[in-house]
């Protein structure tokens, strides 16, 4: 592994609290360094911030997308970064999703910006039909909230069929992402399956070094496509 990305590995596992400002306030995210994937021993790379949701923050606490009273879902959440940012910007109820392990961290997080009395955290599996059942009697939201999802081109397919189960009328998919060389082919499968991919125009890119190109997309679900352009749909 190359020394700087050693050092950068280092340094995620070894940072504690970062302090996000979100629209003159504060939302503070423990990034958790000791969660490891039990069969491999890696640390499991959802456990910190990626740049890719503090882009989709930022763009959702500075863009004209309105959120007041919106239910929101955030898919493969990690430290859950832009699910809080949705709740912090007035979303009735936001749930915060992901795999078991990332859970209790996720917990933390709502617990430590006093957002229990609406955001809510489950396990979901991608592609899952008893890992959808848990989510009860929101099974559709008005806004699903991704950031970067896009790395693994096999779990697209899975991606896809969870989108549509939490996806209804006008529901907005909104995904962040760096672009990387695998990043085109993983919407394309999106796109095989019936979805719609837009670029959202963008004030800036996430990267830290400013070599990192990033992306804001809009993925319409296949049978919201006509309710997206204002058509009344039944």
């Amino acid at each position: 592994m190359p020394t700087q990305v050693c050092q950068s590995f280092q340094r995620r596992l070894t940072t504690a609290v970062r302090e996000i400002d979100i629209a003159g306030q504060t939302l503070k995210i423990h990034e958790l360094g000791d969660v490891y994937d039990s069969l491999t021993g890696r640390a499991f790379t959802g456990s910190w911030i990626w740049d890719s949701a503090l882009l989709l923050s930022r763009w959702l606490a500075t863009s004209q997308f309105d959120l007041r009273d919106k239910s929101v879902i955030e898919l493969g959440a990690g430290a859950g970064l832009p699910g809080l940012t949705a709740a912090l910007l007035g979303a009735s109820r936001v749930v915060l999703t992901d795999i078991a392990p990332l859970l209790p961290g996720l917990v933390k997080n709502v617990e430590a910006n006093e957002l229990e009395h609406r955001v809510e955290v489950r396990e979901l599996v991608w592609g899952s039909e008893e890992s959808l059942s848990r989510i009860g009697e929101l099974r559709r939201f008005d806004v699903v909230l991704l950031s970067d999802v896009f790395f693994d081109l096999e779990e697209m397919a899975a991606l896809g069929r969870t989108l549509k189960k939490v996806s209804g009328n006008k529901t907005r998919v909104l995904a962040a992402s760096e672009v990387r060389c695998w990043t085109g082919e993983c919407l394309n499968e999106l796109v095989s399956q019936g979805f719609k991919v837009v670029e959202v125009p963008i004030q800036e890119d996430g990267g830290d070094s400013g070599r990192d190109i990033f992306a804001v997309y809009n993925i319409i679900p296949p049978d919201e496509e006509e309710c997206q352009k204002n058509i009344p749909c039944s």
